[in-house]
């Protein structure tokens, strides 16, 4: 009977971390999205701008705007990298975290014995 009604609100303690460690996973992922919508909103006014100022004749010379180019694609791998970076980082947060509760149960019955 101990058993029982110990183990109830372990897996529903167990649970709820789950479901908080999901909430933090899906709150970083929003941040990361939303930073994300904001950065290509700026990217394609950057276009737009760029687009307009040379059909109008007075862009800058093609080298200059090759390098600028360049230089936007850089700053966009810079930033897809970071993306990835931080999903890998809250994967690894999700995993450490589910796999607490284990190790700590196994430690537990390693130390009984």
């Amino acid at each position: 009977m101990n058993r029982t009604a110990n183990s109830t609100p372990d897996r529903l303690s167990s649970r709820h971390r789950s479901l908080q460690a999901d909430l933090f996973a899906a709150h970083e992922r929003a941040v990361r999205l939303n930073a994300r919508a904001q950065q290509l909103e700026k990217r394609l006014s950057e276009a737009l701008g760029e687009q307009v100022w040379r059909e109008s004749g007075l862009g800058t010379p093609a080298d200059v705007d090759t390098l600028n180019e360049k230089i936007t694609h850089l700053e966009q791998q810079v930033v897809d990298l970071r993306l990835q970076l931080e999903e890998h980082d809250e994967d690894l947060s999700a995993a450490r975290a589910t796999n607490r509760e284990p190790m700590a149960r196994l430690n537990q019955a390693t130390a009984r014995r």
